[in-house]
C-alpha cells in the first residue's frame, strides 16, 4: 500500500489518535493514582483540550473522503475490515452537532454535579429538575443518533457500547433470566439457609497485613496469566483497569478486616487486563483492534472471577498459596467448605454493585427495563421512583419507596447520561457461561486443569476465540463465532443452579 494511499493516511492518523489516547488514558490513571488534590483543575483542562484535539482530528472533513476512498482500494480482508469499523466509530462521532454535544456535555455535568450533592440525602425533588433535563437530552441524542444509523432510539445508544446488539435479541434473552431468577433466588437463598444450619458461616481470621494481602493478589494475577512486563497493580479509592495493551495499569483497595473483596477485585480487573493485552498488537492503533464492546469486555472480567475465581477447583489451588502470603493463621482451622461458605454467599439487597452473581442481573434488568421506557417517552422521569420501587418489589422483595439514595439515586450512570450501558454488565455474566460452556466442550480437562493451577489452555482458546478477533465482527457474530451459538442465558442458569442449589 503507498504511502498516499487513502488507507495509508487512515493508518497515519489512526496512529496520531491512538498516540493522544495513550496520553489521556495515563493522565486519566495518574490522577486516580498518584495525583495530589490541588493538580485537578489544570489536569482537568489538560484532559479537556486533549479530548478537543482528539474530536476534531477523528472527525475533520478529509477523514471521511479517505473512508470513501479507501473503501475503492484494493484492501485485504484484514483492512477492509479496519476500514469497515473505522467508518462505523466515525459515523457515529459525527452523527450528533457540535451544538448538541456541548449542550448535552451542561446537561450531564450539571446533573452529575448536583446527583454527588444530593445523593447523600437521597434528594430526589431537588435533583428532579436536572434529571429531567439530562433525560430531554437523552431522548434527543437516541433520535438523531436512530436517523443516521437507521436503528430505534435505545438500540441507536446501546449500540455506542455494544455493537451489534438490539433490543430484539437481547430483551427475550434477559426476560428469560429475569423468570428463571425470580424463582431461582429464593430457592438458592433456602439452600444456603438449610446449609448454615448444619455448618455456620465461620468468621474471617483478621487483621490480614496489607503486604500479604498484595502478595497474594499478585501471585494469583501471575497465575491466571497476567503480564507483569506490560502492567503493574496499585492502590486507588476505586478499583479499575486502565492504561493500553502494552501498558496495562490495575488498581484494587485493602481492608485489614478480611481479604476476599480485595482478592476477587483484583482477580476481576486481571480478566480486563488479560483481554487487552491479548488484542492483537500489530492493530491496537486500529478501531478493529480494540477490545469489542463493553458486553465482551465485562464477559472477561466475570470469566475470571466468576468462572474461575469462585469455583471449587480454583481454591482446591489457591488454599496452599493463600496459607503461604498471608500466614498459616489466616484461614487455621479451615477447609475448602468454610471458605466457598464465603465466595459463594448469596443475600437479597439494595444495593447493584453490592449484589452477588445470583441476585446481580435483577437489578440490571430492571435498569434496562426503566430506561428503555424512559428512552421511549412511556415513563416520565418524575414517576421513576414508583416504577424503580414496584419492579424491585417484584424482582427482589424489597421496597425503596422511602429510600431514593439506595433507589434510583445510587448508580452515576444516568446522571452522567450513561444511557444504554446497564444491559452490558449482564450481558457479560451470560457471556462468561457461555464461553466457559465451550471451552468445556473443546477442553474437557478444563476443570482439572483449574485444579492444578493450569490455566494455559483456557487462555489459549479465549486468545484465539476472543481476545485476538478484537473487534472485527459485531458483539454477537463475535459471541457466534467462539460459541457455535447466538447468546443464551441456559449457560448462565446452568452455572447459577450447579453452584448454588448442588
Amino acid at each position: 500500500m503507498s504511502a498516499n494511499s487513502a488507507f495509508s493516511k487512515l493508518d497515519a492518523l489512526s496512529r496520531k489518535l491512538e498516540a493522544i489516547e495513550h496520553a489521556q488514558s495515563m493522565l486519566g490513571v495518574d490522577e486516580a493514582v498518584m495525583m495530589p488534590v490541588g493538580g485537578g483543575e489544570k489536569r482537568a483542562e489538560t484532559m479537556s483540550t486533549l479530548a478537543g484535539m482528539y474530536h476534531e482530528m477523528a472527525t475533520a472533513p478529509e477523514v471521511g473522503d479517505w473512508l470513501g476512498d479507501a473503501e475503492a482500494e484494493p484492501l485485504d480482508e484484514m483492512q477492509s475490515l479496519a476500514i469497515r469499523e473505522f467508518r462505523r466509530v466515525h459515523t457515529n462521532m459525527t452523527c450528533l452537532s457540535a451544538d448538541f454535544v456541548r449542550k448535552q456535555v451542561n446537561a450531564r455535568i450539571r446533573a452529575e454535579q448536583l446527583w454527588r450533592e444530593l445523593r447523600p440525602t437521597g434528594d430526589w425533588a431537588g435533583f428532579l429538575p436536572a434529571f429531567e433535563g439530562l433525560v430531554a437530552t437523552a431522548r434527543e441524542e437516541a433520535q438523531l443518533r436512530a436517523d443516521v444509523l437507521g436503528l430505534s432510539p435505545y438500540d441507536a445508544l446501546m449500540e455506542q457500547y455494544d455493537p451489534g446488539n438490539r433490543v430484539a435479541e437481547v430483551a427475550p434473552v434477559l426476560n428469560d433470566l429475569k423468570t428463571f431468577l425470580k424463582d431461582f433466588v429464593p430457592a438458592a437463598l433456602a439452600h444456603q439457609e438449610a446449609k448454615l444450619a448444619r455448618r455456620p458461616l465461620k468468621p474471617l481470621n483478621a487483621p490480614f497485613a496489607i503486604d500479604k494481602q498484595k502478595a497474594l493478589g499478585l501471585v494469583m494475577m501471575e497465575a491466571v496469566g497476567f503480564d507483569f512486563e506490560h502492567g503493574r497493580l496499585d492502590v486507588s479509592h476505586h478499583p479499575f483497569c486502565g492504561g493500553v495493551p502494552t501498558d496495562i495499569r490495575m488498581t484494587t483497595r485493602y481492608t485489614e478486616g478480611e481479604f476476599l473483596t480485595s482478592l476477587m477485585g483484583i482477580l476481576h480487573e486481571t480478566g480486563h487486563g488479560l483481554y487487552e493485552q491479548g488484542l492483537p498488537k500489530e492493530w491496537t492503533h486500529w478501531p478493529v483492534g480494540r477490545a469489542r464492546g463493553m458486553a465482551m469486555h465485562e464477559s472477561q472480567s466475570l470469566f475470571v472471577e466468576k468462572q474461575i475465581a469462585r469455583s471449587p477447583e480454583f481454591w482446591e489451588w489457591a488454599m496452599p498459596h493463600v496459607r503461604e502470603k498471608l500466614g498459616a493463621e489466616a484461614i487455621a482451622g479451615w477447609d475448602l467448605e468454610d471458605v466457598l461458605a464465603h465466595v459463594h454467599f448469596i443475600e437479597r439487597g439494595l444495593i447493584r454493585v453490592d449484589a452477588d452473581e445470583a441476585t446481580y442481573p435483577l437489578h440490571v434488568i430492571l435498569r434496562f427495563e426503566l430506561e428503555q421506557d424512559l428512552i421511549s417517552g412511556k415513563l416520565a422521569p418524575k414517576d421513576v421512583p414508583a416504577a424503580w420501587d414496584a419492579k424491585m418489589r417484584e424482582y427482589l422483595g424489597l421496597s425503596t419507596i422511602d429510600n431514593m439514595k439506595d433507589g434510583p439515586m445510587q448508580d452515576v450512570h444516568w446522571p452522567s447520561g450513561a444511557i444504554g450501558y446497564f444491559p452490558s454488565y449482564t450481558l457479560g455474566a451470560i457471556i462468561a457461561a457461555q464461553l466457559w460452556s465451550a471451552i468445556e466442550r473443546d477442553q474437557p480437562n478444563a476443570r482439572e486443569d483449574m485444579r492444578n493451577g493450569r490455566f494455559v489452555g483456557i487462555n489459549d482458546w479465549r486468545r484465539e476465540n476472543i481476545w485476538s478477533q478484537a473487534s472485527k465482527y459485531s458483539t454477537p457474530e463475535l459471541l457466534q463465532r467462539a460459541t457455535g451459538e447466538k447468546l443464551n442465558s441456559k449457560h448462565f442458569q446452568e452455572h447459577l443452579a450447579r453452584r448454588y442449589l448442588s
